[in-house]
């Protein structure tokens, strides 16, 4: 797979940049959650902003006609390493469990690995999927809660960490199945 870039030079991709550094920050305010709401609502607030960038470039880039190679790489990249970062730093404030942890951070290594892998059989960048989105949607609603102040031992925190991890399971599926299709009209294409 040949990467232009050129292709770099967008407004969607500046925004995902954006928001890749914009995790530090984040997790540099997750320190302080424990010493009052103020820290809460800056955490939750950098979050956010985090979110919007992340609806805004997908909109530019369909808006302005800059969906790139590079654009499908930076994009996802930005949002898994916001996540973890996030998902690691909440790990190591005990705010959320271990077994949460571990979910997360291993379903975005298989489905980065596996896209990696894939995207050097096809020759190109495949885009998340609409399930994967909502995986990822869930995921950001549970750490916005979690660093909200959401009680780990009341029922809608349960729930919320129940649902993450169906969706997360779900979604790795997804990809696996999509990737399998993919490879497969690949090498009948080849032939």
């Amino acid at each position: 797979m040949q990467i232009d870039y050129k292709e770099l030079h967008t407004k969607s991709n500046y925004l995902s940049i954006f928001r890749f550094f914009l995790a530090i920050p984040i997790v540099i305010s997750l320190d302080y959650i424990s010493l009052g709401i103020e820290y809460r609502l800056l955490s939750f607030s950098l979050m956010i902003l985090a979110c919007i960038t992340d609806i805004l470039d997908g909109y530019l880039a369909r808006k302005f006609n800059e969906i790139t190679e590079i654009g499908k790489i930076i994009d996802p990249l930005a949002d898994k390493t916001a996540i973890a970062l996030i998902v690691i730093k909440l790990y190591l404030i005990n705010a959320i469990p271990g077994y949460f942890f571990w979910i997360i951070i291993l379903r975005d290594v298989l489905i980065f690995t596996g896209g990696i892998i894939v995207s050097n059989k096809i020759g190109k960048v495949l885009p998340s999927n609409r399930l994967g989105k909502l995986t990822v949607l869930l995921i950001g609603i549970f750490l916005l809660a979690v660093v909200l102040g959401l009680d780990p031992e009341g029922t809608p925190y349960n729930l919320l960490v129940l649902i993450c991890i169906i969706f997360s399971f779900a979604s790795v599926i997804g990809y696996t199945l999509r990737a399998y299709e993919f490879i497969k009209w690949k090498k009948n294409e080849s032939l």
